[in-house]
């Protein structure tokens, strides 16, 4: 029998096309007067806003927008949030969009709470109060910061990610709806669709995994080899887009109860030294940490070389491994993921950034021990292309 285990997620879920509908009857529940919207410029734009909005209108509950959010969100952000906050005198948050808006409305809503600079909640469990209620309704297959007690936000001064891990940033209502991803551009659906590819196999092979968050990671491994092409492929395919919306739903829900490794570490230097896109930065590594990661636990990386449609049967399971990191590299290959060097990335800053990437939070989940001159070698292969299961990928 597993031992005591504390488990986080939202007390309400809605999840299905159609959710967004639901809504204003969460919002009601909750008693809020006034909502701030948290949001990009992007998605209001394209009219993905309006369609909560307008949710909100026909049910006259009042809300100003904040649409400031920055791809990869910054203390700046946070705190022109909270004065906005402030100023109109809101009592809730509803975030609209994917990990970054997410994660602002999170950081927002602790300092509601809790007072204090973004930057003194670095690290695990920093705050003592819960954060004011927030309806976080996902318009990405990917980061599933709706329903977990992380979020990231970007210290611009010291140019690092800081990761939170903070049960009391935990969404209200977390609100999965497939119809408000129709709109994503095959690019960013691919992006994104891969983050939730390297959530569901980090949280499968961290060393906090236990029983409960293998059966969804798995689960949510196998739901993206069946959609997530079919879903950059077509983006009006709703089965495809539902499909994603479990995966990334899930492998949240796993992730957010047992933990990271590497590849979240490495990237999140990535996001921060070069801006680069946080699905884009997990996306490109995710096949080169693995291979490391594949030799610490080969019965784990055959099942989901297996839950990748690859066949496996027979094989011994440090040969099977080697399929599952090829089968990663091919998706990624596929989706017109970009090389590590089609970025701004400079292998100068590699002793830099490999330091960074040790001190963040998720590399103690990692499932094989990692030293710097470990993490300097992997950040060294993605830049050349360099993996054993076919000696480069061109």
């Amino acid at each position: 029998m597993e031992g005591f285990r504390r488990i986080y997620w939202p007390a309400i879920n809605l999840i299905g096309p159609g959710a967004v509908k639901e809504v204003a009857i969460e919002v009601k529940k909750l008693g809020l007067t006034k909502l701030l919207l948290v949001t990009d410029k992007v998605l209001r734009s394209i009219g993905v806003v309006d369609l909560v909005t307008a949710v909100l209108k026909a049910s006259e509950i009042d809300f100003v927008v904040f649409d400031e959010v920055e791809p990869n969100p910054t203390c700046k952000n946070v705190t022109d949030g909270l004065r906005v906050f402030k100023d109109e005198n809101c009592d809730g948050l509803i975030s609209v969009g994917g990990g970054s808006p997410q994660d602002a409305a999170k950081a927002i809503g602790i300092l509601q709470t809790n007072g204090g600079n973004i930057v003194d909640y670095e690290g695990i469990g920093k705050s003592q109060y819960k954060s004011v209620p927030i309806i976080a309704v996902n318009t990405t297959a990917g980061t599933a910061s709706e329903v977990t007690i992380n979020y990231v936000i970007t210290d611009e001064l010291r140019k690092i990610k800081m990761v939170m891990v903070d049960p009391n940033c935990l969404a209200s209502v977390a609100v999965n709806d497939p119809e408000l991803m129709i709109k994503k551009p095959a690019s960013l659906t691919a992006a994104t669709g891969m983050d939730a590819l390297t959530h569901a196999i980090e949280a499968y092979i961290t060393k906090g995994a236990f029983r409960l968050s293998d059966t969804l990671a798995l689960e949510a491994i196998k739901l993206i080899g069946e959609s997530l092409e079919e879903a950059v492929a077509d983006g009006t395919n709703l089965e495809a887009r539902s499909k994603m919306t479990w995966a990334s739903y899930i492998a949240g829900l796993s992730f957010s109860n047992c933990g990271l490794g590497i590849v979240h570490s490495m990237a999140h230097q990535l996001g921060s030294e070069y801006n680069l896109p946080h699905g884009v930065a997990n996306s490109i590594l995710l096949p080169y940490v693995e291979e490391y990661n594949s030799q610490a636990c080969s019965e784990k990386f055959k099942k989901i070389a297996a839950a990748l449609g690859r066949d496996v049967t027979g094989l011994p399971a440090d040969e099977a491994r080697f399929e599952a990191i090829d089968a990663l590299a091919k998706m990624a290959e596929k989706l017109n993921i970009p090389k590590l060097s089609e970025t701004s990335f400079n292998p100068a800053d590699i002793e830099k950034l490999s330091h960074q990437a040790m001190a963040d939070v998720c590399t103690g989940g990692n499932p094989r021990e990692v030293a710097v001159d470990d993490i300097k070698a992997i950040y060294m292969n993605a830049y050349k292309g360099i993996l054993q299961t076919n000696a480069t990928i061109a």
